[in-house]
């Protein structure tokens, strides 16, 4: 990823509307900002969430609150806690989402 022609910038998260994305179950909610080819969100997963979808988009994405759990189409898992991250390239390892809590995340893709 190449950072081009963003000038320097502060985001309060609490000022960008929220948008709602219903999930097989659940709920998530993110507040997202574009920076040409770059989107950061931060999004949040409510208790009982799972991605209606196989991602193949990459993101670096972070662990801010709750525990996130990530399956690999090949059957890996993965948990995040708060503090911590993946990374996946585009079209790498599809990838869906669940959190039996709630998550809040941290994500440029």
């Amino acid at each position: 990823m190449q950072l081009t022609d963003i000038p320097f910038g502060q985001t309060d998260w609490s000022t960008i509307e929220r948008t709602e994305h219903r999930g097989e179950t659940g709920l998530a909610y993110w507040q997202t900002r574009t920076f040409g080819p770059v989107r950061v969100r931060m999004v949040t997963y409510t208790a009982g969430y799972l991605a209606d979808h196989w991602c193949q988009k990459g993101h670096i994405l972070l662990c801010l609150e709750g525990q996130l759990d990530t399956e690999l189409a090949d059957g890996r898992r993965f948990t995040l806690k708060p503090g911590t991250s993946y990374q996946v390239a585009d079209g790498a390892e599809a990838h869906r989402s669940s959190t039996a809590t709630g998550a809040k995340l941290f994500i440029v893709d």
